[in-house]
């Protein structure tokens, strides 16, 4: 089987942990995930199955959904609630106004520095386990869009808990969105509950527990995301060889594909044709 799997994860699983259930559930260790999500997060996580983990990139790109819960008050080292805490502050004086005007502020095309228990390398190394080493880490800020911020929710109690729903590109950490709030308030603030609903094209709706996972066919799944063109033998005979075809009708990017529905290859229009870039054995 060559396809993907939507997996619902649970809290306390890490996306590895995922992979090698899947693995040992279909058989196979051609395995991968698109888009790490934390041990402490939940929600959708696509998963590669053989040939599919070619396709991972063009997931990993897409538009993604978030629920999340921020804490005002508290800040810490690794923008959530895992991490030391840096400092804490009184959010008596914080307004639902001010709360909302910030985040407002924040949808559209913004810099963005990612939290230090990022994944981005510093030297050859992940971001995430110079922090753990005690290592001081800056990274710098990468621009990102958020297509949607929407606060649903302030409850007041010792401290400040907002739940928001985010809409954004590939690339957006939502712990720094938690930590920029609580900076700009003065009181610091961290994420304590996500949840991704969204990982264009796929939702919840199409998410599976780790034990129940089924894989979708790649043609149907890739279909989604990348435009499809339907080979003939003597297209098909050319590009097992790494030769150019044709152009498509398509612009950049596409999927060959057989009339049997298998995906054969990844093709990108040139000024000479279409060029297979990744030649696949279905």
């Amino acid at each position: 089987m060559h396809g993907f799997a939507v997996i619902d994860k649970p809290k306390g699983m890490t996306s590895h942990d995922i992979v090698a259930k899947l693995r040992k559930h279909f058989g196979t260790k051609r395995v991968g995930h698109a888009g790490t999500l934390d041990p402490m997060a939940t929600g959708v996580l696509v998963v590669g199955i053989n040939n599919g983990t070619k396709f991972l990139s063009y997931i990993t790109n897409g538009k993604k959904k978030y629920l999340a819960t921020i804490q005002l008050g508290t800040s810490t080292v690794t923008d959530d609630a895992e991490g030391e805490i840096l400092y804490q502050r009184s959010t008596d004086e914080i307004d639902d106004q001010a709360i909302q005007l910030i985040l407002a502020a924040m949808i559209g095309e913004i810099q963005q520095v990612p939290s230090q228990v990022s994944a981005i390398k510093v030297q050859g190394e992940r971001a995430y386990d110079l922090v753990r080493q005690g290592k001081s880490v800056e990274l710098k800020a990468r621009s990102i869009k958020i297509f949607e911020l929407n606060l649903l929710n302030i409850r007041r109690g010792a401290k400040i808990e907002i739940d928001i729903e985010v809409y954004c590109s590939s690339g957006t950490y939502i712990r720094s969105i938690a930590r920029d709030l609580g900076e700009k308030l003065g009181v610091g603030g961290h994420l304590t509950a996500l949840r991704r609903t969204v990982v264009e094209p796929f939702s919840l709706e199409d998410a599976h527990e780790v034990l129940e996972a089924k894989a979708i066919p790649l043609l149907e799944a890739i279909s989604k995301v990348l435009p499809v063109r339907t080979l003939t033998l003597d297209e098909i005979a050319e590009i097992k060889f790494g030769r150019a075809i044709s152009h498509s009708v398509f612009e950049g990017s596409g999927v060959g594909a057989t009339a049997q529905g298998e995906v054969l290859a990844i093709l990108e229009n040139r000024p000479y044709g279409a060029q297979p870039v990744t030649v696949l054995n279905p």
